[in-house]
């Protein structure tokens, strides 16, 4: 006889891996369609919105009709967080908005015999975060907390500004000394006994019964802890309840940055621009975006149209907008040719996946700048205007 209890453990984590792999894949492929959809709705909302005054019928719909737009960006960058390798986009954070913003969710979709309780504090520091992702490490743990209350209990998430000094450190090696923000989710459930308690972040651990539960939410809240230069720890009585403690390191007191709609803060230019893209409507909100500030713009709506045009029009194309998901050859395909007849084509490639990887491919094939879909147009002039600014 052969024990193959260890073939068949790691069979299983090779199942778990595949399927995450395609789980990304067609988070990725959901991702460009839906960011596409969003540029449509999200460009022509922010051009009427720039278009009317603040105080006009009309313009706080349309604020709304941005913000929404913008949410749903959000959710399609939390589909590929896991799964996919995605850049963080650490910012100045308040994490009570984030932990507001999960209250309302979790409002509607917990159980009502579930309290939810939360405490914030007033004077809460900015860290240096990813809105989102923490937003994401919230959801995983309140829906770990719910599992662990299957007959109702309390939710608590809290926020505080804390100093770990020297003596906690020396019993925490991961931490250093300093001042931290502590986000602490604790329930009311079962609890964990303390053997599970050391595996909680192992990656596949999950106490769950088959098709459940992967054993992935812990790591990956782990995973984005750790790469905000945080700390997670967690603390179980069985039978009583649990809390987790996350620490991110405090930023200097920052303002709020305000959303400001002005047209003097927008640059545009005089300059022609060649703008490639296999969307009716993303073509058109891109030209208007630009025609508005100045620019004179070709379209083509495809790879070989794209190169046909510029062949013909080069002495007076100044930059070119590329999509990186078209049929035909396809953007990659048609970046290169670009180059090859122009080595020195100022090219921006613009897509609505959200991986790291094709940016950093497109950028190194040659591509002067790279812009996610869906864009805001201050954000869409800006790229525009540095890479025309360049030498």
């Amino acid at each position: 006889m052969t024990d193959i209890t260890e073939q068949k453990h790691l069979e299983t984590k090779l199942q778990e891996a595949q399927k995450m792999e395609a789980v990304g894949t067609l988070a990725g492929g959901i991702a460009h369609d839906f960011n596409n959809l969003l540029q449509v709705i999200l460009g022509y909302a922010d051009l009427l919105r720039l278009r009317m005054g603040k105080d006009e019928p009309g313009s706080r719909e349309l604020q709304v009709i941005v913000s929404a737009s913008k949410r749903g960006a959000e959710l399609t960058q939390q589909l590929l967080t896991f799964s996919r390798k995605v850049e963080s986009k650490l910012r100045p954070t308040d994490l009570n908005l984030g932990v507001e913003n999960t209250r309302k969710i979790l409002a509607r979709t917990l159980p009502k015999m579930i309290e939810i309780d939360v405490l914030l504090s007033g004077n809460l520091s900015f860290v240096n975060a990813d809105p989102l992702q923490m937003e994401q490490v919230l959801m995983n743990l309140a829906v770990n907390a719910k599992d662990a209350m299957p007959d109702g209990g309390k939710l608590t998430i809290k926020t505080e500004n804390v100093i770990l000094d020297e003596e906690y450190c020396r019993t925490h090696p991961e931490t250093r000394p300093g001042e931290y923000v502590l986000l602490e989710v604790s329930d009311t459930g079962h609890g964990m006994a303390e053997e599970t308690l050391k595996h909680i972040f192992d990656p596949f651990f999950t106490t769950k019964g088959l098709a459940e539960g992967t054993g992935l939410g812990l790591a990956m809240v782990y995973g984005i802890v750790k790469s905000h230069d945080g700390y997670i720890d967690c603390t179980s009585d069985f039978g009583t309840g649990t809390t987790f403690k996350i620490y991110l390191p405090a930023l200097e007191q920052e303002e709020k940055p305000e959303m400001v709609i002005e047209k003097d803060l927008y640059r545009g230019g005089t300059e022609t621009i060649l703008l490639v893209d296999d969307e009716e409507f993303v073509r058109d909100v891109a030209r208007q975006m630009l025609t508005e500030f100045g620019y004179t713009v070709i379209v083509a709506n495809d790879g070989e149209s794209a190169l046909q045009l510029y062949e013909q029009e080069q002495g007076r194309v100044d930059l070119v907008i590329l999509d990186l998901i078209m049929p035909g050859i396809g953007g990659r395909k048609c970046l290169e040719k670009l180059l090859t007849i122009n080595s020195k084509a100022k090219i921006v490639v613009a897509s609505g996946f959200s991986d790291i990887e094709p940016m950093k491919e497109t950028v190194e094939a040659g591509a002067k700048g790279f812009i996610g879909k869906p864009y805001e147009i201050i954000s869409f002039l800006k790229v525009v205007r540095e890479v025309l600014d360049r030498g």
